[in-house]
């Protein structure tokens, strides 16, 4: 019998010439294991398609729930946008993916783990460091990185062996889709100075084509997690998935970017992430009202950087679960509704409530009910400029 390899399987090019790539040149059988985690697809296509290429066993795997709950979750009260921009859709799905099938293969008996991301990519480093942090006992094989075919050698190598891929020569985008977001890459792309093409937004309007009358909706949150809209109370799951046709019918979430690769190269991405970018955008503003000062101010370089532990694959690393433990306390008083409003690919709060608003009228007013001593304002003044007044006076001249 063969020695067998687990292949993490999407069904797209790579992971579809894998499958006869694995079993031609290294002789090994092949166990395929798709995981749902949002993708609207034939699932059973796909494990069909798998064993129809070579695989021995096809496995797929319902994940969104879990993905749901246990990952996007905490990126939304991170708030995490890796460069300010991208709400780490494929970074954030990856190491539940390589979990999942890392337990595939202790299940059968493998002794070999896959992908199929490229050399130049973030995914290798996503996949690999998760494997080696749960299942360091297992091999790891990155056919992409060893067959060193291009795109177009490699759609070739799949017309000459019979491997059926989603792409052509004449459209070669390499796309990911997940709950959280849809990226896209390659192709006409590759030059920074291209507008992207029409057939690269697939969830969203353009801003042009969206109702002429803005969209509201009332996202309901409790410590932080998103728990209801328009007051009706849904899974994580079901409201993200609401939102993305939502705000997407409003063309809100598109994302064209130039952006650093943990590889140390700059890759054009474009992303669209409807859901994401109106949930974060909510959750930062239910914060405006609930955070302390210092803890708001403290917590923005806090979710930069558990946006780079995502974004570079360490998410099973003892920083991660350590800066979870401050987030979740911040999040304790983030209870409330904020009130977005959708208009022509903008997203922004027309208003926000909590019962554990730090806002107090009485304080903020300049009509009747003022209650703040402004007598109180010199001495603060006073004081506060003392340092630097002490050493600008001592260093004149």
């Amino acid at each position: 019998m063969a020695e067998m390899v687990v292949l993490a399987y999407s069904g797209g090019v790579d992971t579809s010439v894998a499958v006869k790539w694995l079993k031609a040149e290294k002789g090994l059988d092949v166990i395929a294991v798709a995981i749902d985690v949002g993708e609207e697809r034939d699932y059973d296509a796909i494990r069909d398609k798998a064993l129809k290429i070579g695989a021995v066993k096809a496995f797929v795997i319902d994940a969104k729930e879990r993905f749901a709950d246990e990952y996007i979750a905490r990126a939304i009260k991170a708030n995490a946008m890796y460069e300010g921009r991208y709400p780490v859709s494929t970074s954030l799905a990856r190491p539940l993916i390589a979990q999942l099938v890392g337990e595939i293969a202790e299940q059968e008996g493998a002794s070999v783990l896959a992908h199929g991301s490229t050399g130049k990519g973030n995914d290798q480093v996503r996949f690999e460091v998760t494997w080696q942090c749960l299942f360091p006992q297992m091999r790891i094989y990155a056919p992409v990185r060893e067959w060193g075919m291009t795109r177009d050698q490699e759609i070739a190598y799949a017309e000459q062996h019979g491997v059926p891929i989603p792409v052509t020569k004449s459209s070669p985008y390499s796309l990911d889709v997940n709950l959280w977001g849809k990226s896209c890459e390659a192709g006409v792309l590759e030059d920074p100075w291209n507008e992207p093409p029409a057939d690269v937004w697939m969830w969203t309007k353009s801003p042009n084509d969206a109702p002429a009358e803005p969209g509201y909706v009332n996202i309901g949150f409790e410590q932080g997690v998103p728990v209801s809209l328009d007051g009706n109370r849904m899974s994580l799951k079901d409201i993200v998935v609401h939102l993305n046709a939502f705000a997407g019918e409003h063309g809100v979430g598109r994302i064209d970017m130039i952006e650093n690769r943990l590889v140390g190269i700059k890759s054009r991405e474009t992303y669209e992430c409807p859901a994401a970018v109106t949930l974060i955008a909510a959750h930062r503003e239910l914060e405006t009202l609930c955070l302390e000062r210092s803890v708001a101010h403290f917590k923005t370089g806090i979710e930069q950087r558990y946006t780079e532990l995502i974004y570079n694959g360490l998410w099973f690393s003892p920083l991660r679960f350590a800066l979870d433990a401050f987030i979740d306390q911040t999040q304790q008083s983030v209870t409330g509704e904020v009130r977005m409003k959708l208009h022509k690919g903008t997203c922004m709060a027309a208003g926000r409530r909590s019962p554990n608003s730090l806002y107090r009228f009485e304080l903020a007013t300049y009509d009747t009910g003022d209650t703040f001593d402004q007598s109180l304002a010199k001495g603060f003044i006073d004081l506060w400029a003392m340092p630097a007044k002490v050493w600008n006076a001592a260093n004149k001249g």
